[in-house]
């Protein structure tokens, strides 16, 4: 099975089928997708994290394939229906829809019209009808009459109903409908009557209609929440007319009488059964494609948002903006430990400016704060125009950084755990600080759904989106690696191999026998077998430990082939690392084995150059404009500078320093033509923006960033 599925993945994926096969191998021995691709390029053929996790994906899918054909053959089997033709068939069949069109006439069905018909004896009159042959159809019914069929009408329009039941169930009639579907489908909505009121948001899609082939992903889905909300209707409709005509030229053979009993059939099939079958199929597949692109986006926005640049371990004051209630500061050392708390009121109504700055200015003073963050809900502006007037006695960098999900996190059991003693406003402001010190470790403490970036995440396949987004973390976590001796159970989590049960006992075992001195003591943590020691080990860090390449992105099954290159040229493996004139006399072919090829051999050069270097960009400080504070500011033509705070397929929302962020639609991003946001901009992107129109009633900007260079962040 495993060579055929490698078969069908090749062809689907355009991959080599011995590349695909050895993938799944690995992926069968229980391989995660981020060490297959950092650790098994010699296996793989060099295929990177997105093409093993498209194979993974389809092997998934014909899995379920697989399942659901052992299920049809058994139902049919008890049936007595199984041929050796049919059986072959079903086997053979490798596409989920043909598959249940194979199915469907032997599919156990509630009672049809088609049935009762049956059971009155009528389908050997259907069966003469569909044939065609007969010249006095209405003579030949009187035959059929009985206790249960009183005339003629009854029992053609029992035979009939039998063969729109057939129709129904012919593959090739529903292959027709199909096409015209994917051809000439037509999405329209129309409002509930008496909710125009209620659905106001949805004015758009009031009187709404758009070939369903072109109708954009941000459409549909909004259309599917106006329908899920009561608000509109919605269908799905071909071109019926040729639709009918090609199904006549199937079924039809003549034009007397019992041709028309048979056009009568087509129509009733089509209007009743296969219409609304494949508007159903096409319903769900429009869905799932959008939801599909809108999971894509939502992936790309989050691993942008983890993979934001850190400040690094430095000291911060995390500030907790607000008015009446306060702003809320607390003081954590440079590994992100709460040291102090406290509340402070600079801002309407107390204004007690002065005394909030004295005490700002004693705690940077006592604390040795280095940098400041400042949340970037309410009242920060005015909180960050605060802060940064205060004179320190040393020099401090101020950020303002996103809130999105800080109250999530806050009301969390997570949180509740590290800080069972202090409120949800204390533990917000904490997380403000470390998302400044180190984005990724704080926020996989949060469900991704309440980060705040994509679009429609609830209204997308929920199974399909946490699958996607739970990939996506731990392909960063992966990436960045993770220092085990500093590391939350929660960050463990996402590394190679462990998960939550060995997460924990690694946490545990830390704080009972101390910092871990060399990886291989990792295998001491409870439940810590070869196999999850090999998938993690290379993704965790170990500063100042024993071994050099503890700290470094350097397989443990690679550290032979890091020391003989040591002995060959008469140094320690420390001088290797620091010594790049050294590492220049090495001929990488003369390490080759059969396990370790040139791809890991250059990898490991490249680790040896920068061990454990943070992949991440440096931080940067950011200002928005002084003279705007609130959307009356505003003026159209206005030039800002903006921070990018979330993308979708029209556009992306930029943060100008008003509570409203501003929308630059996708034809505004670029003087060129683009068809995809995350062309030009990232999130957290620093951007200059032009102010085309804003209105007030609606609070809704509208900007532009043509004819200003604002450069992607990779």
């Amino acid at each position: 099975m495993t060579s055929l599925f490698s078969s069908l993945i090749s062809r689907f994926l355009n991959i080599p089928a011995i590349q695909v096969e050895k993938t799944v191998n690995l992926l069968h021995e229980g391989a995660t997708i981020p060490f297959i691709s950092r650790y098994r390029k010699e296996v793989t053929g060099g295929l990177d994290e997105v093409q093993i996790s498209q194979i993974k994906d389809q092997l998934d899918k014909l899995t379920e394939i697989k399942k659901r054909k052992d299920t049809i053959l058994n139902s049919i089997e008890e049936q007595g229906k199984l041929t050796a033709e049919l059986k072959k068939r079903v086997e053979d069949c490798w596409d989920s829809t043909a598959l249940e069109d194979i199915y469907l006439p032997y599919k156990p069905k509630r009672v049809t019209k088609a049935e009762i018909a049956r059971k009155k004896g009528l389908e050997p009159l259907a069966q003469i009808i569909m044939n065609q042959a007969e010249r006095d159809i209405e003579l030949k019914a009187e035959s059929f009459l009985n206790d249960e069929v009183k005339n003629t009408k009854e029992a053609l329009q029992g035979a009939r109903d039998i063969i729109a039941e057939w129709v129904n169930e012919n593959e090739q009639a529903r292959n027709i409908v199909r096409n015209s579907f994917s051809q000439t489908a037509v999405i329209s909505a129309k409002v509930v009557k008496g909710k125009e009121e209620d659905g106001a948001k949805y004015r758009d899609y009031f009187e709404f209609s758009e070939p369903l082939n072109k109708v954009s992903s941000h459409r549909l889905l909004a259309l599917r929440r106006g329908e899920a909300e009561g608000i509109l209707r919605v269908s799905i409709t071909p071109d019926a007319d040729s639709c009918l005509e090609r199904l006549d030229r199937k079924f039809i053979k003549g034009r007397g009488e019992v041709s028309e009993q048979v056009k009568e059939a087509i129509d009733d099939s089509f209007k009743r059964l296969l219409n609304p079958s494949i508007e159903t199929e096409f319903a769900h597949l429009s869905k799932e494609k959008a939801d599909e692109e809108a999971i894509r986006v939502f992936a790309e926005n989050l691993r942008q948002l983890l993979l934001a640049a850190p400040l690094g371990q430095k000291r911060v004051l995390g500030v907790d903006p607000g008015y009446r209630t306060g702003c809320k500061l607390v003081c954590l050392d440079a590994q992100g430990n709460l040291l102090h708390n406290e509340t402070i009121y600079p801002n309407p109504p107390q204004n007690e400016k002065n005394k909030a700055a004295t005490k700002v200015a004693h705690l940077v003073e006592m604390y040795g704060i280095e940098a400041i963050a400042i949340g970037n809900g309410t009242a920060s502006r005015e909180t960050e125009q605060f802060i940064t007037n205060i004179r320190y006695d040393r020099k401090v960098q101020v950020f303002v950084v996103s809130e999105n999900g800080a109250s999530i996190y806050s009301a969390s059991k997570t949180a509740r755990e590290e800080f069972p003693e202090y409120d949800v406003t204390v533990r917000g402001a904490i997380s403000i600080g470390r998302r400044l010190m180190d984005p990724l470790a704080e926020l996989v403490k949060i469900d991704p759904k309440s980060i705040g970036v994509g679009q429609y995440q609830h209204d997308v396949n929920q199974t399909a989106l946490k699958k996607s987004l739970d990939l996506t973390v731990e392909s960063c976590v992966n990436l960045v690696g993770v220092n085990v001796n500093t590391a939350s159970k929660h960050l463990l989590t996402y590394v190679s191999g462990l998960g939550p049960t060995l997460a924990q006992n690694i946490v545990d075992y830390r704080t009972e026998h101390g910092p871990f001195k060399t990886r291989r003591e990792l295998l001491k943590v409870p439940r810590m077998g070869e196999k999850a020691f090999e998938q993690s080990a290379g993704f965790l860090r170990i500063q100042g430990g024993k071994n050099p390449l503890d700290n470094s992105a350097v397989h443990p099954e690679s550290y032979g082939v890091v020391e003989d290159m040591a002995e060959d040229l008469q140094c320690s493996v420390v001088e290797l690392i620091t010594n790049k004139e050294l590492k220049k006399k090495l001929r990488l072919e003369k390490y080759k084995t059969e396990s370790i090829g040139m791809p890991t051999l250059l990898d490991i050069m490249e680790e040896l150059d920068k061990p454990g270097r943070d992949p991440r960009q440096n931080i940067q400080v950011f200002a928005f404009d002084p003279s705007v504070r609130t959307i009356e500011d505003l003026k159209e033509n206005q030039v800002l500078p903006g921070i990018v705070t979330n993308i979708t397929n029209f556009g992306c929302f930029v943060d100008i320093g008003i509570k409203e962020n501003g929308l630059v639609h996708i034809s505004e991003m670029a003087d060129r033509f683009i068809t995809d946001a995350t062309e030009v901009v990232s999130i957290h992107q620093h951007v200059k923006v032009k102010v085309l129109s804003v209105d007030l009633a609606r609070k809704r900007v509208q900007l532009s960033m043509k004819g200003f260079v604002n450069e992607r962040k990779n």
